[in-house]
């Protein structure tokens, strides 16, 4: 048999296995979107961009607990912050990346909810969900209504209670917590992060089975433990001020 035929055979072959391996991939992007599409796949959207918005929390307050240190402390690590411009912008593009995420599959889960019962229940009675659960979606829209007069306050500088300095951010929590009204806005969005963190973290590891199903649902010791160090850290901070403790 001529030479040209095998080689013919084997180009055929080697084709047919490339339309093969597109197709296998084709399939595999599909049902990852049916898949993302579907309330399981924003559950999982949900745990995990929850848990990245959860460790930003908690590096956040960490860094904000400075000012107990004083201006240099707080200032300097203001400045290290900014001083990677290019870290720092994909640092707030993962972020803002994971909120809209959080917030699109929060909201296909809710519309989802809404359409399999469009008559709600006559009498609820909740046997094992807390108040934290029964609320999480208001506390949501609480906490963005505080994140985007936080970024106005303290990260623009549009809104100014006390003056404002792009270098001395010491000077900004010390003016701003001074102003009884800036302080309850703060205390508040603070007791609905606690409780948006206690259930979410909860929730977070249980959609992706990093936690064992419990037989007492209420015991939540993890979730617990980071909603209040959370809470703790950033409510004492206008407190302190408030209080004359940090001046």
């Amino acid at each position: 048999m001529p030479q040209w035929g095998l080689d013919n055979r084997g180009k055929e072959y080697k084709k047919g296995r490339c339309l093969l391996d597109l197709f296998r991939e084709a399939r595999r992007m599909l049902n990852a979107r049916n898949l993302l599409q579907s309330n399981v796949g924003k559950k999982v959207v949900m745990a995990v961009t929850g848990l990245i918005l959860v460790a930003f929390v908690i590096g956040h307050v960490a860094g904000n607990l400075l000012v107990f240190a004083g201006p240099s402390a707080l200032n300097g690590y203001s400045h290290f912050l900014k001083s990677s411009n290019e870290v720092l912008w994909a640092v707030r593009l993962v972020l803002l990346t994971a909120v809209l995420l959080h917030i699109g599959s929060a909201y296909g889960l809710t519309v989802a909810a809404n359409a399999a019962r469009p008559i709600g229940y006559g009498r609820k009675e909740p046997q094992a969900a807390t108040w934290a659960s029964r609320t999480i979606r208001y506390g949501g829209v609480l906490l963005l209504l505080f994140i985007v007069f936080h970024l106005l306050h303290f990260t623009a500088g549009v809104i100014q209670p006390a003056p404002f300095s792009e270098t001395d951010v010491y000077r900004n929590v010390v003016g701003s917590f001074t102003v009884p009204w800036v302080v309850a806005i703060y205390l508040v969005a603070m007791v609905a992060l606690g409780m948006h963190l206690y259930h979410g973290a909860w929730a977070a590891f249980r959609t992706l089975s990093l936690r064992s199903p419990s037989t007492t649902p209420m015991k939540r010791t993890i979730a617990t433990g980071v909603a209040f160090v959370v809470w703790l850290g950033f409510t004492s901070i206008p407190l302190a001020v408030l209080a004359g403790l940090v001046r």
